[in-house]
């Protein structure tokens, strides 16, 4: 009785165990179901198991019979719906014929029109052809009636010359044509009548020479002792100019200097225009031009060279109002001063220069001396002020009772100030000399972006990267950047105002000041992720794990607790940051975070570790979640943040759950549950809890012997090998 008994219970151990291993073999991958077969093959009833087996294929071909015939239904309507379409399609082809002949009825009538329109085009390039003949013998008529002309006034030399054009160059190219060849029948006799003529002009002129060639000789004896004194005079000036020119060592040093260069020179040929118009012969105008023409290109030398030497801006603007003076003076006394000017267009690059240098010192005080904190206003007076100085509205702010703050600080309209200053300043050197509107707002334009692109643009540049620059400052710097930003409209609208001309002109320079704030904004930026990781490496070096401990605590490590108190603190400050700005940080420091624990659990150092320690950790890692669950940027969508950490939570969740048939399992598939743990990741980590199952009783909660702790850790192990070198292969 208790054989049969026996043997009862074992048929139905034996049963259950066929369906496990068959539930096994329809649930799994066909990669891993070598160890379920040879199960079946390792026990005795294999011939029992292939009998369930062909029961089981059985009922599931049934299924699939009755699936389709569930379908049959389906596919008779689907053919049902084709023979209704062939009868649209008849509809649509004799729809189509139709159209076809309608087309052709009107298309009649198009072929008439088009018939005309031939037509038209014909006389079209005959009236056309008509045009270009009479443009072809146009220039004949016109260089005959011009040959007439030269003929009755007796200009006998240009009348020859015109008719030799006429003849070779005019009349060989409308030849075919009667007129034209009247023209050249009647050419041999124009030819004989200039020469008639000019030969009459020629002896008229010899016989009035001889009628006053005694008058000429006596003439021409008074002046052989005339012509000494002028060669004298022009010599002994020649030597004089040369040293007027020469200007002393030290001019660029005082505007004294320069003054006293150009007065020595407006006197010279001042004294020399005045001989020039009140003497005959003394000097002549070949005779100045030519003295001018040196005196020109030494004085253009010197002014290039001892201007080059100057650095004050204020000293080089009197410079130019010293040369404008000069070129006028000279000029009301007929002398060319073209290039007097175009010198100081020279000039002006180098004022520009000097001017750059100026504002970058100017800018660096600026930028030194700010607090980076928002301009508190404690009255209207004071509020008012403020937005005088900087074009600023908000109508939140202005409903706000005082005291209260602007979002900017103060080196934002300190900076403004400055570059309508620079404005001006460019402005100054523009006057009196003889420039367009247009020349005048595109040497501003150019300068003014100079200035932004360059010598601001470096400034803020500097600031950002200095060694003790803090996470307010940096947050100050890209909400001050962007207000910035902002008023580069209205200093397209001030430049707009002083020159008169409108920035829609078609050659007018755009200014640069968007992409100099954008890119100072963008470096503040960058700056800020870098500051905020450093400062997370700074809390995780005070991290000090007891990896191999046997038990955890119940609360997160001081360290981290810290660092999460830090992040809220240094997020609460990004409120008047850009969302993109904040969300864009916070999302860096948590995966910054994240990656840094990640480095921290698997380093080489830490050979061993422990089921408490681990423990210890997941509380450290539910703080770091439960910061980014708690919205500490607005913007986020939900668990957006949380992902940052997602790689921790499935590689602790493996281990302290200990789920290892699952992540075996479910390897390789888009939805499983540990889909972000990399099994070489699992395997470093598994290796380091193997070294210590003999010492410390992690294993207590599976109540086995220390030898089957130790055996599946090395099952484990070695099934993540093979899918590491399944994946590798």
């Amino acid at each position: 009785m208790e054989r049969s008994k026996m043997a009862e219970a074992e048929s139905l151990e034996t049963a259950a165990e066929h369906e496990r291993i068959l539930r096994e073999i329809e649930s799994t991958d066909t990669a891993c179901i070598g160890p379920t077969l040879r199960s079946v093959y390792d026990g005795e009833e294999h011939g029992r198991f292939m009998e369930k087996l062909e029961t089981r294929i059985r009922n599931h071909d049934r299924e699939i019979e009755k699936m389709c015939n569930f379908h049959y239904q389906g596919f008779v309507d689907s053919i049902t719906e084709l023979l209704k379409v062939r009868g649209e399609a008849q509809k649509l082809k004799n729809q189509v014929t139709d159209t076809n002949r309608k087309l052709q009825h009107e298309g009649k009538e198009l072929v008439i029109a088009m018939e005309e329109l031939k037509q038209c085009r014909l006389q079209q390039r005959n009236i056309s052809a008509t045009v270009d003949k009479l443009m072809l013998c146009l220039p004949v008529l016109e260089m005959y009636s011009k040959l007439r002309d030269q003929m009755k006034t007796k200009r006998h030399y240009p009348a020859l010359k015109t008719l030799e054009h006429l003849e070779h160059t005019y009349l060989p190219q409308v030849s075919h044509y009667r007129f034209c060849k009247v023209m050249v029948d009647n050419i041999p006799k124009l030819r004989e009548e200039i020469k008639d003529v000019s030969m009459s002009d020629l002896k008229d002129f010899l016989e009035s020479i001889r009628k006053h060639s005694d008058k000429i000789g006596e003439t021409a004896m008074k002046q052989g002792a005339r012509e000494t004194f002028e060669n004298y005079y022009r010599k002994q000036r020649r030597k004089q100019a040369r040293l007027v020119l020469q200007p002393p060592s030290n001019m660029h040093e005082t505007l004294d200097g320069y003054r006293k260069y150009f007065n020595q020179i407006v006197g010279f040929f001042v004294v020399e225009d005045h001989i020039l118009h009140t003497t005959q012969g003394l000097v002549n105008r070949a005779y100045i031009d030519e003295l001018w023409e040196m005196a020109l290109s030494k004085t253009i030398a010197a002014l290039r060279t001892h201007s080059s030497y100057c650095s004050d801006p204020n000293l080089v603007l009197d410079l130019k109002n010293l040369i404008v003076l000069f070129a006028d003076t000279l000029q009301v006394y007929g002398f060319p001063v073209n290039q007097l000017f175009d010198m100081l267009l020279e000039i002006r690059d180098q004022y520009s220069e000097t001017l750059l240098k100026k504002w970058a010192g100017i800018f660096r005080n600026i930028l030194d001396s700010d607090n980076y904190s928002p301009i508190p206003v404690t009255s209207e007076e004071m509020y008012k002020k403020v937005t005088g100085q900087f074009p600023f509205q908000d109508t939140e702010l202005e409903k706000q009772p005082f005291p209260k703050k602007f979002p900017f600080s103060e080196f934002v309209p300190k900076v403004y100030n400055q570059i309508k200053e620079f404005i001006y300043a460019c402005l100054k050197f523009s006057e009196d000399l003889h420039l367009s509107s247009t020349e005048i707002d595109d040497m501003i334009r150019k300068s003014t972006n100079l200035l932004l692109t360059r010598t601001l643009s470096n400034s803020l540049q500097n600031v950002i990267k200095r060694k003790n620059i803090g996470l307010t400052e940096l947050v100050q710097i890209i909400i001050n950047t962007t207000h910035l930003e902002k008023s580069c409209k209205y200093l397209e609208e001030f430049i707009t105002k002083i020159t008169n001309v409108l920035p829609e002109t078609v050659h007018t320079t755009k200014l640069y000041g968007t992409t100099t704030f954008k890119d100072a904004r963008h470096a503040a930026e960058e700056e800020i992720y870098t500051n905020l990781n450093q400062k997370i490496d700074q809390f995780l070096q005070l991290a000090d794990y007891d990896w191999m401990t046997g038990d955890s605590g119940n609360k997160a490590s001081d360290y981290l607790v810290d660092l999460i108190a830090f992040l809220r603190s240094t997020f609460a400050v990004f409120t008047h940051l850009p969302g993109k700005v904040a969300q864009t940080a916070c999302m860096s420091a948590c995966k910054h975070l994240a990656t840094s624990l990640m480095q921290l659990l698997l380093e080489a150092e830490v050979r061993q570790l422990t089921l408490g320690a681990l423990q210890q950790f997941n509380l450290d890692v539910r703080e770091c979640e439960q910061f980014a669950r708690s919205g500490p940027v607005p913007g986020f969508q939900e668990d957006t943040l949380q992902l940052a950490f997602i790689d921790l939570r499935q590689l602790l969740d493996l281990f302290i759950q200990w789920d290892w048939s699952t992540y075996l399992a479910d390897y390789g598939q888009p939805n499983c549950k540990y889909l972000r743990v990399n099994p070489v990741t699992a395997l470093t980590l598994l290796e380091k809890m193997k070294d210590t199952s003999r010492k410390n009783n992690v294993f207590a909660q599976f109540r086995k012997n220390e030898r089957d702790k130790q055996k599946l850790i090395d099952t484990v192990a070695r099934q993540l090998r093979g899918l590491i070198s399944s994946h590798h292969s």
